[in-house]
């Protein structure tokens, strides 16, 4: 049977996120848009209402909330700021290769402390050189006696630097290819770790994004999550999972882009009437619409999908692909709805455009979705 409803505990996570996002996203998103920063009251905050870090199971302490919970979620936190949200976001995809490569043991020792507090994970994969071709990685990874002795630089790394927790993907073997992979989880303190902090990105500007460097960081042996050859596979299972708060989150954008134009359309007044009144805004308004409730329902499938323990890479790379490039086209008509004012600051619009471009890249391109799409269709 086919059901379409939320239960009543994912309405209230549903309203919770609504209320958070309303009341601590929205009134501060433009202002750490513009210094650049990421707003640590917000993971504070987050900590202190159960939006962070939701995933962690219940054996570890964690809420273990499913992946349509998540989706529910992310589309609430994305409407105030898709940046924050990634914040966010961007720590569940640092937990989930705990989740898909981990022993019980090993979920409970890295994760348990990421709700005890405010604390955050991260994603290590891609590289300066080394992005859509995930398996030609330069950082090594080279066991010395009980240690894992990590040398190697890594890319675009979301929270990056501030996570207690990173998840490197190394190779032990620069020739080995994919059976030379490895996953191995760094903590913050290792001695040995630095970051930078990029710049002057075109939006998700409250999001920290970092260039990793490794400098003969030594790690225990029992930080490798599964063993030598299995790093790529983690990989691959993840994102294949965390494209979906992707695909949630520009929903999220998407919506807020609609409904600002709503709100402008119905106070703009041009020849004499509200420019809500003209069927060149109204078609503006029902395409978005359109793509808004087909994305959500694509979204939700994927993430039924992962719930239910059943193959979900086809339907996630189709919702992170449809859904970003919805979002970026509803957020470039919320512009056009608003003329001048929406290429300006004045108004959030622009914000949105700027922010959900990256939805097209991180988390596997939406080129590289279409050759996941393609050889599902071909195999």
């Amino acid at each position: 049977m086919i059901d379409f409803s939320l239960t009543d505990e994912q309405k209230q996570l549903q309203q919770l996120a609504r209320d958070f996002t309303r009341n601590e996203i929205i009134p501060i998103a433009s202002e750490y848009d513009q210094k650049e920063e990421l707003p640590w009251q917000i993971v504070e905050k987050a900590h202190e209402v159960g939006l962070l870090n939701m995933s962690v199971p219940e054996h570890a302490g964690g809420l273990g909330l499913g992946m349509v919970d998540e989706a529910i979620i992310g589309e609430e936190l994305a409407y105030g700021c898709m940046g924050i949200y990634t914040i966010l976001m961007a720590s569940e995809l640092g937990i989930t290769p705990i989740l898909v490569g981990g022993t019980e043991e090993q979920q409970k020792r890295f994760l348990a402390p990421l709700v005890e507090k405010p604390a955050l994970a991260a994603f290590a994969l891609s590289e300066p050189n080394n992005g859509s071709d995930a398996a030609a990685m330069g950082t090594t990874a080279v066991l010395d006696g009980d240690e894992w002795v990590i040398n190697g630089t890594k890319m675009w790394i979301s929270n990056g630097g501030v996570a207690d927790i990173t998840v490197v993907f190394a190779t032990t073997d620069k020739n080995g290819g994919h059976k030379a992979t490895v996953a191995i989880v760094v903590p913050k303190d290792a001695p040995g770790q630095s970051y930078n902090k990029i710049k002057h990105k075109l939006g998700q500007r409250a999001s920290l994004t970092s260039e990793l460097v490794f400098d003969n960081v030594r790690v225990p042996k029992d930080h490798i999550l599964g063993g030598i050859g299995d790093g790529f596979k983690i990989a691959m299972k993840t994102l294949d999972k965390t494209r979906i708060p992707v695909a949630a989150g520009s929903v999220g954008v998407a919506r807020r882009a609609m409904e600002e134009s709503i709100k402008y359309a119905k106070e703009r007044a041009a020849f004499g009437k509200p420019i809500a009144t003209f069927q060149a805004i109204q078609f503006k308004l029902a395409e978005m619409a359109m793509g808004i409730e087909t994305g959500r329902l694509m979204s939700l499938k994927a993430a039924w999908l992962v719930d239910q323990g059943l193959p979900h890479g086809y339907e996630s790379a189709i919702a992170k692909a449809y859904c970003s490039e919805m979002a970026f086209n509803a957020a470039n008509e919320a512009i056009q709805v608003h003329g001048g004012y929406g290429y300006v600051g004045e108004y959030p619009v622009e914000k949105l455009l700027r922010d959900v471009k990256l939805n097209q890249i991180y988390e596997g391109t939406n080129e590289i979705q279409r050759v996941v799409i393609s050889r599902n269709l071909l195999k």
